[in-house]
């Protein structure tokens, strides 16, 4: 099992991934624990010199003004984790808390948020052990952070609400039971730090950012296949198309597709038929998909940064003994970024649907009716279609933005929210939405190249048809079309066609 230490920096989106996806351990850095330990000396100091600081010895957002005397502040401290358990919905997947409490881990331990180190180190217990606490996906508004589905995986900790762990769900109590903790008793202001910043949405939006990176590699390769089987062209993907207008993303895209096209017998074949240029859904798809790619690479960075962050209120300074409070649990770069590339996935999916919608009808593509011999009596990749435009649809009606909707909380103390948890959970499903379709693209575009007998595909796309194949047969007759997708679906979540289209045509961008 990998293992990975954080410290004050230098976290990664494939840091996020391993730990919440493959397991890997964490551990804190020698110098973090340094840190931890100096800002909570602070904290101590205060409260025994009486000073008012918001949250630590004083109410929460519009009772901020009411204060707290030294012998409440533990109570206060547990009451706002049973106060603000206020979610709803269904409980978060496991991999997304894993990754929230990598986050919550990682904030700390850049030592600005003044909690003890033995809450740190009772966060590691629960990742590294494996229990998982019971988060409601609904209910933050993303300013004061997600201080909801905080509330709740918090809990665990003190002895209070429910985990899983080992497949089942059980008592918080019990949990720690199992791992050998008692319940922590909190200390002043560990209830506001454990509660207060934007890891909820960070994470959600993380773990969905990586997959969209994965998906427009994929993406690129349905694209060429579609290309080949509809007798396209490979002109569009020539370099001096791209050098004259440079985005980043469209010379990526064009340069993976002039790769993964390399030697396509079936485009040299027709070179010298009558065919001026090709539909816009073949010809533009560089364009397209780098504009996506572009979109993505900016969310990452913007995610990068967030999970590098101090995201508290009130942050610790140890280095100059001194504590300030501000905004930095608002989640407005997180939820702008994120509902961007809500826009961006799903122009994926649409250019894909389009494809998909040639590759089936017989007046655009030249080839059989929905793909498949005996139409009428078989009705082939026609449902299949049909589901995609679903999906597009749906992924049109999720890429309303939810960060300009700001709505006032906490008596209008808290008067602009940024809504960011909202952006990441739309995010998610538009790539769920986005990998069915493109899936439904990859299906066709084998089930069309299966027509070309005498002439060999590019270099990238028989790898990708080969690979295709391996996993399902050629559709001869009608049958159940979605455990076909669904099969093609958990083939490009395994990233095996990309690395074995590489080991071929070189890095897809």
């Amino acid at each position: 099992m990998d293992e990975i230490s954080l410290g004050f920096d230098g976290m990664t989106l494939e840091d996020l991934v391993s730990i919440s996806r493959d397991g890997a351990r964490v551990l804190l850095t020698e110098d973090t624990k340094g840190r931890i330990v100096k800002a909570r000396e602070l904290i101590e100091r205060w409260v025994r010199e009486g000073e008012t600081i918001y949250g630590i010895t004083t109410g929460f957002g519009a009772l901020s003004d009411v204060i707290i005397s030294q012998q409440d502040t533990r109570l206060l401290q547990e009451n706002v984790l049973m106060s603000h358990s206020a979610g709803v919905g269904e409980p978060l997947e496991e991999e997304i808390v894993r990754a929230v409490l990598s986050l919550r881990i990682k904030d700390f331990a850049r030592g600005n948020a003044g909690v003890r180190l033995e809450v740190v180190e009772r966060l590691l217990t629960l990742l590294n052990q494996g229990v998982c606490p019971v988060v409601p996906e609904k209910g933050s508004v993303g300013a004061s952070g997600d201080l909801a589905p905080m509330a709740h995986l918090a809990l665990v900790l003190i002895g209070a609400g429910e985990a899983f762990h080992d497949g089942r769900r059980i008592s918080g109590k019990e949990a720690l039971k199992r791992v050998g903790l008692e319940p922590l008793a909190l200390e002043a202001g560990e209830g506001i730090a454990l509660i207060n910043g934007t890891q909820v949405m960070t994470a959600i939006g993380g773990l969905a950012v990586y997959d969209a990176g994965i998906l427009s590699r994929v993406a690129d390769i349905a694209a060429a296949m579609s290309l080949e089987v509809l007798m396209g062209s490979r002109t569009e993907f020539d370099p001096l198309i791209h050098t004259v207008r440079p985005h980043p993303g469209q010379a990526a895209s064009a340069d993976n597709m002039n790769r993964i096209t390399k030697n396509s017998e079936i485009i040299s074949s027709h070179k010298d038929c009558s065919r001026i240029q090709d539909a816009y859904t073949l010809r533009c798809s560089p364009q397209v998909h780098g504009a996506s790619k572009d979109m993505i690479n900016y969310a990452r960075g913007v995610i990068e940064t967030e999970m590098n962050s101090s995201t508290n209120n009130p942050l610790i300074f140890p280095e100059r003994q001194t504590f300030l409070l501000g905004g930095n649990f608002h989640g407005q770069p997180v939820a702008l970024a994120l509902d961007f590339l809500c826009m961006a996935v799903s122009e994926l999916a649409n250019i894909s649907e389009r494809r998909i919608e040639r590759l089936v009808n017989p007046q655009l593509s030249g080839l059989p009716a929905f793909l498949v011999s005996d139409g009428g009596l078989n009705s082939g990749f026609m449902l299949a279609q049909y589901t995609a435009a679903s999906l597009v649809s749906e992924n049109k009606v999720l890429s309303h933005p939810a960060c300009v909707d700001s709505i006032p909380t906490s008596a209008n103390k808290e008067d602009h929210v940024s809504m960011g948890t909202i952006s990441a959970r739309k995010l998610r499903e538009i790539v769920r939405n986005t990998e069915h379709v493109i899936a439904i693209e990859l299906l066709c575009g084998a089930q069309a190249m299966d027509l070309f007998t005498n002439m060999k595909p590019g270099e990238g796309t028989l790898i990708a048809y080969k690979i295709i194949r391996d996993e399902v047969p050629h559709l001869e007759k009608d049958r159940i079309i979605s455990k076909d997708i669904e099969t093609m679906v958990h083939l490009m979540r395994s990233g095996k066609m990309i690395r074995e289209i590489e080991r071929v045509v070189g890095k897809l961008n």
